[in-house]
């Protein structure tokens, strides 16, 4: 390797070589950081030679540490036209490095989109041409298929934005949850820009064009940070809504999200997201945007039309962005008290149709891959249910929307969701005015519903109502035996099965079924007290411990003894055997006779 002042003297004579032979001394020399000072000294005082090779010099630097300044330099002299197609092959090896997750998120890979995103953003500002939005939207679609939504790689998005908008909010005051990165546009000196050579007048209507461009750039980095960081926006707005049942003691989520740096900067990050959708005209247009998103029933890939579009109308936002976006009005606007639009939209019919549109037919795989937008979803419901915003029109079908409900309490990935909606979901259901379709969809679960957590609400629910009917002298579906007559062989299904079933199958059946014969046994106490003895059919006592409770007692009690005779828990956890054990001293104390 040659000694730095050999290869200083090389950079700066051989700027009078013809170009050919000069990048093949760049590729010689520049090697190391140290040489870069003098590299760009000859770049700002040839602007001719920094025009002519800035697009090669895009990649020979980008692994260079310490390069920025370089590559400023490129940005700000290089032809625009050529070194923006070299920017958009370095970010396409930027997607490359995102086929691996942990090669994705590394410092050398963050460096460098920030780095290339600040050179986008003079580029583009550079660039005059009749239709500037052709340039931007392919440069868009680059960008994002390189972003990753880390806070410093969302912070270098949020720059570029601001900076082909033209808009330029007030500095904020400096907090631990900001991130601040490198900003080549906003913070270099434009007034070094050269000329774009070949500088055509722009078109009249390319302000709209690209404000659509940005506006949907924009909610597709929202709704992919939200998918891949959890806001649990609500199962916080829960707690905001019923503080009464937080637990004396236990950390709420939202002091998780003020206390923890990491969650408090996602807030911060997501805060700074939607005031640059607000910069770019959405609140202002939030009727018609919230419109768009339940009036449109197919669901569009807003990038497809990234680069073929002849009107703004042909730019599409990206549904679960703007999802996100609506959420994140209702959630501040409660729990931040913040000034945002609020959707003139109702739960019937417009949630219920956004929720159908979401979940579709595969509502385990777009639950599961899109996690943020149904907790988005989840809290747009609960705020609107909370503000009494029901319905608008008569169509109200309270089975559809509660199926949709206990489809994200039983396949979400956070527990705090699922919680969320499997509260919201009860809220919904004892909210039907019609007592006769409270019973069919407790029916419905208790008699089809394949999940043991599902049934277990069901049951609770059941509870509720009975209780209802009985607090307030109801006279209703829920005030009668005949409902427990109807649903008793759902509740207390036939489990003589268990009898011949072998030991590890049985282990498999109680870790099955445990969450639901749980709440069942809670449920027959309950029942069979003196408080409800005038809603129980004649003859069901004896029928349920026959039916019911003395197969699973004798099951029980085998589990029990197989733990205790292998000196250990035999093949069940602890939290396990002590649920076996509840359910065996459940059901032989119940008041049968």
């Amino acid at each position: 390797m040659p000694e730095l002042s050999e290869s200083i003297a090389a950079i700066k004579q051989g700027a009078k070589e013809d170009r050919f032979t000069y990048l093949t001394i760049l590729q010689y020399h520049v090697k190391s950081p140290e040489i870069l000072p003098a590299l760009n000294d000859v770049l700002e005082q040839d602007a001719q030679l920094a025009e002519e090779i800035g697009w090669d010099l895009v990649q020979m630097l980008l692994g260079i540490p310490g390069s920025e300044t370089c590559l400023e330099t490129v940005a700000r002299l290089g032809n625009p036209r050529e070194v923006i197609i070299k920017v958009m092959e370095a970010l396409d090896g930027l997607t490359e490095a995102a086929g691996d997750e942990e090669a994705a998120t590394t410092p050398d890979v963050s460096a460098r989109f920030i780095v290339l995103l600040g050179m986008v953003a003079i580029l583009h500002r550079r660039i005059k041409t009749k239709y500037p939005s052709r340039f931007l939207g392919p440069s868009l679609v680059k960008v994002f298929e390189a972003y990753q939504p880390t806070p410093e790689m969302t912070a270098a998005v949020i720059n570029l934005v601001r900076s082909l908008s033209g808009r330029k909010r007030p500095a904020l005051p400096t907090r631990k949850s900001s991130i601040n990165v490198t900003n080549l546009d906003q913070d270099g000196d434009n007034s070094k820009n050269a000329p774009d050579p070949e500088a055509e007048q722009e078109e009249p209507t390319e302000d709209k064009m690209q404000e659509k461009l940005l506006q949907a750039f924009v909610t597709c980095i929202l709704q992919r940070y939200v998918n891949q960081n959890e806001m649990q926006w609500s199962a916080r707005l829960l707690e905001y809504y019923h503080p009464e049942k937080l637990v004396p003691g236990k950390k709420t989520i939202a002091q998780a999200f003020n206390e923890d740096g990491p969650l408090h900067q996602r807030d911060a990050v997501i805060g700074q997201l939607v005031a640059l959708a607000d910069d770019l005209g959405l609140t202002k247009l939030s009727d018609s945007f919230i419109a768009y998103m339940y009036e449109n029933v197919t669901i569009v890939d807003p990038l497809a039309a990234f680069e073929d579009f002849s009107s703004p109308e042909d730019i599409h936002l990206s549904p679960g962005g703007a999802v996100c976006l609506i959420a994140y009005w209702v959630f501040s606007s409660e729990v931040f008290d913040a000034d945002n639009p609020q959707p003139g939209m109702y739960i019937f019919p417009d949630h219920v149709t956004l929720l159908e549109r979401f979940l579709g037919t595969e509502a385990q795989v777009e639950i599961g891959s899109s996690p943020g937008i149904a907790d988005a979803l989840l809290a747009i419901g609960l705020g609107l249910q909370h503000k009494g915003l029901i319905k608008r029109g008569t169509d109200t079908n309270f089975m559809a929307y509660h199926h949709h409900l206990t489809l994200i309490s039983v396949f979400h990935p956070d527990i705090q969701i699922r919680n969320a909606a499997t509260s919201f979901a009860g809220t919904i259901l004892h909210s039907d005015p019609d007592d006769q379709n409270r019973l069919d969809i407790l029916e419905d679960l208790l008699e089809n519903c394949m999940f043991a957590s599902l049934k277990a609400c069901a049951v609770v629910w059941l509870k509720e109502e009975l209780i209802a009917a009985r607090k307030g002298n109801a006279t209703n579906q829920f005030s009668s035996p005949d409902v427990i007559d109807r649903l008793q062989y759902f509740v207390f299904p036939a489990t003589s099965a268990v009898k011949d079933m072998g030991e590890e199958e049985l282990l498999d059946y109680w870790a099955q079924n445990s969450l639901f014969l749980l709440q069942v046994a809670n449920f027959a106490f309950f029942l069979f007290s003196e408080g409800c003895r005038g809603l129980v059919p004649a003859g069901m006592r004896s029928a349920v411990e026959q039916r019911f409770a003395e197969p699973l007692v004798g099951a029980a009690e085998r589990l029990l003894k197989r733990a205790k005779g292998q000196g250990g828990l035999g093949g069940l956890g602890e939290k396990d055997t002590m649920g076996v054990s509840i359910l065996a001293e459940r059901l032989k104390g119940l008041p049968l006779q």
